[in-house]
């Protein structure tokens, strides 16, 4: 199943720098992680935003719901999830 998922990411000021950049670090890596396994399958960043846009392929609404909420900036991000379909005009035939 595919999904697009808005993730608005909300640091609170007063987080210690080293914190910040730990859990940053933490997300990189698993977000690279799921890349590589084919479930993050698309990542973009919003322009002048700290927020991203991404396609996931999963195999049901509670393994997105488990992967999302395993994420390390999960508590500080503002988060909006569309079930997606192939479109019957759509000329892709391998993008399923």
């Amino acid at each position: 199943m595919l999904f697009h998922v808005r993730m608005n990411v909300n640091l609170p000021m007063t987080m210690p720098a080293e914190q910040a950049a730990q859990l940053k670090a933490d997300e990189k890596a698993l977000a690279a992680r799921l890349q590589h396994e084919g479930k993050w399958r698309h990542l973009w960043r919003i322009a002048g935003q700290y927020a991203n846009i991404s396609v996931f392929d999963v195999a049901s609404v509670d393994e997105l719901h488990t992967l999302l909420t395993s994420l390390p900036l999960f508590p500080y991000m503002q988060i909006q999830v569309m079930p997606l379909c192939r479109h019957p005009s759509s000329v892709r035939d391998n993008d399923l």
